[in-house]
């Protein structure tokens, strides 16, 4: 009976079993031990959870006559933040936690033992055992783009925090960019269905029901492109005239021009507009990948001081606003690492965001320096999705177990999982359902980390998210999520069989292209690698893992929506494979529209209708605001596939 315990996830820090059961009765009575109303809400997600196995409990504030559930916060029993105590002997079962936060996380356990013991003959009966459990991470967050064209509906958003909450996860940022409502930025926002104020009220509400932290989010230097485009916003750029990022298909503004007073106006206005919805007081002000630094209106300040040293002045005026708004500052530390000596000149208050996504990332030697300047920061792996369709499963997770290691390691005070969605948000969402899964697993007990082999993820999937009876989500979604390797080649950051469908100019430029550096580049280190490809294998891996799609057994309301997703992902990376081997054929150098006409004619029918699918299941889950910026990155594909582009 006790081999199903290693199935809990996170994996408790100390477990005991006990040679003993309990058998719930019929009508369980819950005793809300210390302070009724303030863990009233724990004691009704732990009863609905019973309702939904068969039996009728109910809540009480006295201990009068026989109980069976005890639950209750006790600093003295337990000291630690968030920690908690489950007790399961004979005649009952006790949670407790070191506060009400501890005991929600108590309660999530108890949740996890009642799907891994499923009711029998209509009894529900539970190992005995007694654990003691705490996190090793303070803050354990994931951060949600939700500015590369997707922002989730509502609904969504809760759904999200729900799945978060029971995997003991405790901080949600939204990354923005553009996707808030600010007044008198209309014309920023009004195609994205961005989040209004309202909106953000409510789910911070929410999110403190479930003791995650929401916390603010909007990039400030870097990444502002979706409002530097615009006429009113081009003059505070450092490029006004534009270049070709790498976010962009054609040239405009990209970051904000350090020097100029407007810039951190503008931030002043943001940031006045925006922080008063969070209850959080940390912000996420980003200031990563300033690529144009010094390429523009700051060139001669940087040359003579150095980038480094102009984004330092710059970040330090945005720290001093950030501060005087009563927040503590959060920001990306890629930067700061060019010119590591200047990390000592932070503010002691700050926290660095130490990210990197590949399997190989420094986290060890990059958190070393921001411990020895003394700076809170935290650890920021990924969950390999974005650029994939399917996701990069093997990368994932050694990138999620590595960053919690090292991040415990080297005294990181936080733990931030990334969803990043570049170049069209186009993998749905359940594809991030295991990078969510194992971060939480890693940053709750770090110790999962190093024993990373020996997890079954696919069986926690099964169990915990996706609630598959017959045991093969899990399994699907781990071995789709692995599609990326079997081209044989490995592409930075993504999927080779992703840029199959983004890329469908040829090597060569053809006579009158002007083709910037950076996508040349690109097409170099993408395009290139693709003639050794062997999409022979990947088709015939794709089919064989996708054929056990219509045998899932999910039980949760979007189950049937899950299948949809996962089969569109399949069946997109399926196209890629033919695609990708059709290219090679004809030869890497010539673009796509080349292709004989033979060829591009089924490819073309079969895309048009991923492409009807792809808008189907996007407003399933999200708002309609950037949809067609997705959708025109197949459809130039499509265009090249008719012979059009």
């Amino acid at each position: 009976m006790f081999r199903a315990l290693s199935l809990l996830t996170p994996s408790p820090q100390r477990l005991e079993p006990i040679e003993k059961t309990y058998t719930l009765p019929q009508h369980p009575l819950i005793y809300l031990a210390t302070d009724a109303a303030a863990i009233r809400f724990i004691g009704e997600e732990l009863g609905r959870a019973l309702e939904g196995r068969g039996l009728s409990p109910e809540l009480t504030a006295t201990d009068a006559g026989t109980v069976h559930i005890t639950l209750g916060a006790d600093p003295a029993l337990l000291t630690g933040p968030e920690s908690y105590r489950l007790v399961i002997v004979e005649d009952g079962i006790t949670v407790m936690g070191g506060d009400a936060a501890g005991l929600f996380y108590g309660v999530q356990t108890l949740l996890q033992l009642l799907r891994l013991y499923p009711p029998q003959e209509g009894a529900i009966t539970l190992p005995g055992l007694r654990i003691t459990d705490w996190p090793d991470f303070p803050h354990r967050g994931v951060m949600l783009d939700v500015s590369r064209d997707k922002v989730p509906t509502m609904e969504t958003l809760f759904q999200i925090v729900d799945l978060l909450a029971s995997l003991k996860v405790n901080q949600f940022q939204l990354y923005t960019e553009h996707t808030f409502a600010y007044r008198g930025h209309e014309v920023v926002w009004e195609k994205a269905s961005p989040l209004t104020g309202e909106e953000i009220l409510a789910l911070d509400a929410y999110c403190r029901e479930r003791f995650i932290e929401l916390v603010p989010n909007q990039n400030s230097f870097g990444h502002m492109h979706r409002w530097l485009k615009h006429d009113r916003y081009r003059p505070l750029a450092e490029l006004p005239e534009g270049w070709q990022h790498p976010f962009s298909t054609k040239p405009e503004p990209y970051s904000l021009c350090p020097l100029d007073p407007g810039s951190l106006e503008l931030l002043r206005d943001l940031y006045d507009q925006l922080l008063p919805h969070f209850t959080s007081h940390q912000f996420n002000v980003g200031l990563d990948e300033t690529f144009d630094l010094g390429m523009g209106r700051s060139k001669e300040a940087c040359e003579e001081q150095g980038k480094e040293r102009v984004y330092l002045e710059f970040l330090l005026k945005i720290y001093r606003e950030v501060k005087r708004r009563g927040h503590v500052m959060q920001f990306w530390g890629d930067i700061i690492l060019h010119r590591p000596e200047l990390i000592q000149e932070l503010p002691k208050d700050v926290v660095a965001l130490e990210w990197g996504y590949d399997a190989e990332h420094p986290f060890d030697e990059h958190t070393k320096l921001f411990a020895a300047a003394g700076l809170s920061f935290y650890v920021c792996p990924g969950t390999s999705t974005w650029n994939t369709i399917a996701g990069r499963t093997e990368n994932a997770l050694i990138n999620l177990s590595q960053a919690a290691i090292h991040g415990q390691a080297n005294g990181a005070v936080g733990y931030l999982n990334t969803d990043w969605g570049d170049n069209g948000h186009m993998q749905p969402l359940p594809v991030s359902f295991l990078g969510y899964l194992a971060g939480a697993a890693f940053s709750w007990n770090a110790g999962e980390a190093q024993r990373l082999e020996e997890l079954d993820i696919p069986a926690l999937l099964d169990i915990h998210v996706f609630r598959d009876r017959a045991r093969v989500m899990g399994r699907l979604a781990y071995n789709l999520g692995n599609v990326y390797l079997q081209p044989g080649i490995r592409i930075h950051n993504s999927s080779p069989l992703f840029w199959v469908l983004l890329f469908t100019r040829g090597l060569i430029p053809q006579p009158g292209e002007d083709v910037p550096p950076i996508i040349q580049r690109y097409l170099e280190n993408i395009l290139k690698p693709l003639a050794d490809a062997d999409f022979d294998r990947a088709l015939a891996y794709i089919d064989q893992v996708a054929a056990e799609l219509p045998q899932a057994q999910m039980e949760r309301p979007d189950g049937e929506l899950i299948q949809e997703e996962f089969a569109w992902a399949a069946d997109m990376l399926r196209l890629a494979a033919k695609l990708g081997k059709a290219r090679q054929e004809a030869g890497l150098d010539r673009p796509v529209r080349e292709l004989p006409a033979q060829v591009r004619a089924p490819l073309a029918e079969e895309l048009q209708e991923l492409i009807r699918r792809q808008r189907k299941l996007w407003l399933a889950r999200n708002r309609p605001g950037g949809l067609d910026d997705s959708v025109a990155r197949l459809e130039r594909l499509l265009a090249a596939l008719e012979g059009q582009e």
